[in-house]
């Protein structure tokens, strides 16, 4: 752990100390608002094609509009309040989800390939996502949208304590 992380919290499992980065929240907004919009851009074109169906027209906006805006609203920061991750020099730790919650825990022991990715909005945002893959069945473990330069650190960090866990990650 660098001097200049979070102090360890009691049971990384259930929490780990760290979040992504505040810019994530922007991130999930959009993506969520460009979801919504189809759906809206879909209800519009019924509503132009079908002239006859205006009860069931606005039945459906009085539903999906005050729907797309409250997820638009609401998802982002929930999901931000639940994301954690952690790197220790045992282990990295992850919890993801807004609905279903995943906790994971990847033993660096098992660790075999640390990637970094960058999407288009995650380049637009100084994003990241950091996949660490192991030597186990349930896949790789993502550390999602930490800010660019904490992201290269934490890859260097994790290879170098990999380095020093001198096993076979299998």
């Amino acid at each position: 752990m660098s001097p200049d992380s979070p102090p360890r919290s009691t049971d990384p499992l259930l929490d780990p100390a760290r979040r992504p980065s505040p810019r994530a929240k922007t991130l999930w907004t959009v993506e969520i608002a460009l979801t919504w919009l189809v759906l809206i851009a879909a209800l519009v074109a019924w509503v132009v094609v079908d002239p006859d169906r205006r009860p069931w027209q606005v039945a459906a906006a009085v539903v999906v509009v005050p729907v797309a805006v409250l997820a638009t609203i609401v998802v982002p920061r929930w999901r931000y309040r639940v994301h954690r991750w952690e790197v220790t020099d045992e282990a990295v730790y992850t919890r993801v989800g807004w609905l279903s919650l995943e906790s994971r825990v990847a033993p660096i022991s098992r660790v075999q390939t640390v990637d970094t990715e960058r999407g288009p909005l995650e380049r637009l945002l100084g994003l990241s996502t950091i996949t660490v893959t192991t030597a186990s069945s349930a896949g790789a473990v993502r550390i999602g949208l930490l800010d660019t330069s904490l992201a290269d650190e934490t890859v260097a960090q994790l290879t170098e304590i990999a380095a020093r866990h001198r096993g076979d990650a299998t």
